[in-house]
């Protein structure tokens, strides 16, 4: 037990909405609070409440708050969030992609520099994946198109278009173009991908694909500080005396 919550970050738990042994539920919840009282006191919560497409559409909203504060009665001083999550919709794909976000160091640092980014290619948005997930990380949006959705929708297409190639881990870019926008996606850091939207009539893809070869050394360096000053603070934390 104390090796599983020792050093966290964060825990990640899932409530079903659907369960019919609440109590057991929460019980259990609260004693990996207790171990991480003992052992990470700093770790944050994130509690999916899951299966809400089972919950009638007009009673979703209610049945969520509810069930958000009495999990959130039992949390005590630990940092939280809920999220309303299914299977069947984006909803599980932004409470993971949020938690994702929530991990990422000196986060509205990288925004600013994918904001520049964005402005420099004079694109419509720029939004940055995690690769093997194709989470989003961050994005930078100048021109809106209205759809709330599109991240998930975008994920999907890029990963079903990655299991149709005949060698999946030689998928590195695509590029999708109509009459409104041109998509191009290609591989930026480490662990991302990056996708660039232009309106059609703004840049050729040739400009597109320069400024990322030119952006991801940048960008690598960006990344590579900022885990460094994570990891110097984590440690300096741990080494600093008891109070």
């Amino acid at each position: 037990r104390d090796h599983v919550f020792r050093n966290c970050e964060l825990l990640i738990y899932v409530f079903d909405i659907e369960s019919p042994e609440l109590e057991k539920d929460l019980a259990h919840y609260e004693g990996c609070l207790e171990a991480l009282e003992q052992n990470s006191p700093d770790a944050r919560i994130f509690v999916l409440i899951h299966k809400m497409d089972t919950v009638e559409e007009a009673n979703r909203d209610e049945v969520f708050q509810e069930r958000k504060a009495l999990i959130q009665s039992r949390t005590g001083d630990f940092p939280f969030r809920a999220f309303s999550t299914s299977i069947w919709d984006e909803t599980l794909y932004k409470a993971w992609s949020m938690i994702v976000y929530s991990l990422i160091p000196n986060i509205k640092t990288l925004e600013s520099h994918l904001d520049r980014f964005c402005a420099i290619c004079n694109a419509d948005e720029v939004v940055l994946f995690e690769r093997a997930t194709f989470l989003v990380i961050s994005h930078a949006t100048h021109r809106d198109n209205g759809d709330a959705h599109r991240y998930e929708k975008i994920s999907n297409v890029c990963k079903q278009f990655k299991l149709a190639c005949r060698s999946a881990s030689a998928f590195q870019a695509m590029e999708v173009r109509n009459s409104r926008f041109t998509a191009y996606l290609d591989y930026f850091t480490t662990n991302t991908n990056i996708m660039v939207v232009t309106s059609p009539e703004n840049i050729c893809t040739a400009t597109t694909q320069l400024n990322i070869r030119v952006a991801r050394k940048h960008f690598e360096q960006l990344i590579k500080e900022s885990s460094d000053q994570e990891e110097e603070e984590t440690e300096e934390a741990a080494s600093a005396p008891a109070q």
